[in-house]
């Protein structure tokens, strides 16, 4: 698994272009060959997804049944507008104009990368969601990193 790191401000050019800042390139694997698959987060944000990461997460989602409603729906919501770019020599990727509307993605937009994916947020919206941080942070710290097994031992 990818441990994708840091936070950065980019420009889209007027075709919907994203470069992807060099900083960020360097940390990508070479497993991912320059391709990514793109899709919906679950907040209204894109998700940008290395080749080989997107291989794992297709080969579980593609485990779930069609036979069962909750499955079948969790893949079409999560597929819905999914697709496959590829880096040109510039560094960019031109990202789906539907998933940019989705997104309300302009110009300005915040990368945030952590973990297997990079997410992609217009920077009104990823500044919005930052002011709206929980007031006890280090209480949802506890009880979302704290393991229920090492809790029962106190």
């Amino acid at each position: 698994m990818s441990n994708l790191h840091g936070e950065y401000a980019c420009k889209l050019d007027a075709k919907g272009r994203l470069i992807i800042p060099a900083a960020l390139k360097k940390q990508l694997p070479k497993a991912a060959k320059d391709v990514f698959f793109i899709n919906r987060g679950f907040e209204k944000c894109c998700v940008l997804y290395p080749a080989n990461e997107w291989e794992l997460i297709a080969t579980e989602i593609n485990k779930l049944s069609d036979y069962i409603k909750k499955e079948r729906e969790f893949k079409r919501y999560f597929l819905r507008g999914a697709g496959r770019l590829e880096m040109d020599a510039a560094s960019r990727v031109l990202l789906p104009k539907s998933l940019l509307e989705y997104a309300s993605i302009q110009t300005e937009v915040m990368l945030l990368a952590y973990g297997n994916k990079i997410e992609i947020w217009s920077k009104a919206a990823y500044e919005k969601m930052l002011s709206e941080e929980p007031a006890d942070f280090s209480a949802l710290a506890e009880e979302v990193m704290t393991k229920k097994d090492r809790r029962s031992d106190d």
